[in-house]
């Protein structure tokens, strides 16, 4: 004899959002859990460490001249590497996802590297590479050109750990655009600048965007590879990382957390500028990737 879910008392199959409310009510709960202990926790901690002796105490933490040199080169460093991470990311996203050629898969595991590599591996290989003692060591020497333990090693540092961030927000979007409104675009006499100024850009400016945003975030929060090409010069090369970490290993926990305030304050930001545009272009973010 069979049995069907009409005479179960069901009218319709059970669909893959019908979990029981016990279930839904157990992941829910769970993951605030997790939202709570793993990130809303901490950042309180940050503040309140950081106001612990008050918003004066905070504040002269903050405007004191090593930090204030740290702050300022965590900037220039950002400022520089962001830039020239767009344009790699623009250029390696249009070759991957408008033309065919060999080699493309080699480029994509190329641009995923940064994420499998120990940020402290690339920051020895650089100094492998450009310290004094390094391949390109006596000819830096020779002409007084200085990277590492300077600005330029702690950018190439950023720039690689950072790179894959604007790629991998194109890439997908692109690839799944296609290559119609390029071709019409250039059948219609568009050159390759006007057709990726015209069509290309405006179809991919929300990832572009975003991407912009996470390598900003990621190049101001980066430790690991600054920290072993910077030498740690206090008030030259210490970006608001490591002058985080010099105050808290000399026990001055109020100005630690001050500074850590400062960064994480950066980020909610980021996040908050991020959030703002999803919600207020909601409808031309869908219609794009609709497109």
């Amino acid at each position: 004899m069979s049995t069907n879910l009409t005479d179960r008392g069901s009218t319709r199959p059970r669909g893959a959002t019908d979990d029981h409310p016990l279930a839904r009510t157990i992941l829910i709960a769970l993951g605030a859990c997790f939202i709570v202990l793993f990130l809303v926790l901490p950042l309180v901690t940050v503040f309140a460490q950081a106001l612990k002796n008050g918003v004066a105490a905070a504040m002269d933490s903050i405007v004191e001249p090593d930090a204030l040199s740290a702050i300022k080169l965590t900037v220039i460093a950002a400022g520089i590497a962001v830039p020239l991470n767009v344009a790699f990311g623009l250029s390696a996203s249009w070759a991957i996802s408008k033309f065919d050629f060999r080699g493309k898969s080699f480029l994509i595991t190329l641009i995923d590297l940064p994420f499998s590599v120990s940020p402290v591996v690339s920051g020895l290989v650089y100094v492998l590479i450009f310290g004094m003692q390094g391949w390109f060591g006596p000819y830096l020497r020779e002409h007084d050109i200085k990277i590492i333990f300077a600005l330029p090693g702690i950018v190439l540092a950023t720039m690689f750990v950072t790179f894959p961030f604007v790629a991998r927000e194109l890439i997908p979007l692109m690839t799944d655009q296609g290559r119609d409104e390029e071709e019409a675009a250039t059948s219609l006499g568009a050159s390759g600048w006007k057709t990726f100024r015209r069509v290309t850009l405006p179809n991919v400016k929300w990832a572009l965007l975003y991407g912009v945003l996470l390598c900003n975030a990621r190049a101001m929060g980066e430790f690991g590879a600054v920290s072993v090409v910077s030498g740690h010069i206090r008030g030259q090369t210490n970006t608001m990382p490591l002058h985080i970490e010099v105050l808290y290993n000399d026990y001055q926990f109020v100005a630690a957390f001050a500074v850590a305030s400062l960064l994480a304050l950066l980020a909610l930001v980021t996040l908050a500028v991020k959030s703002f545009l999803e919600w207020h272009y909601a409808d031309e973010i869908a219609a794009i990737h609709k497109h």
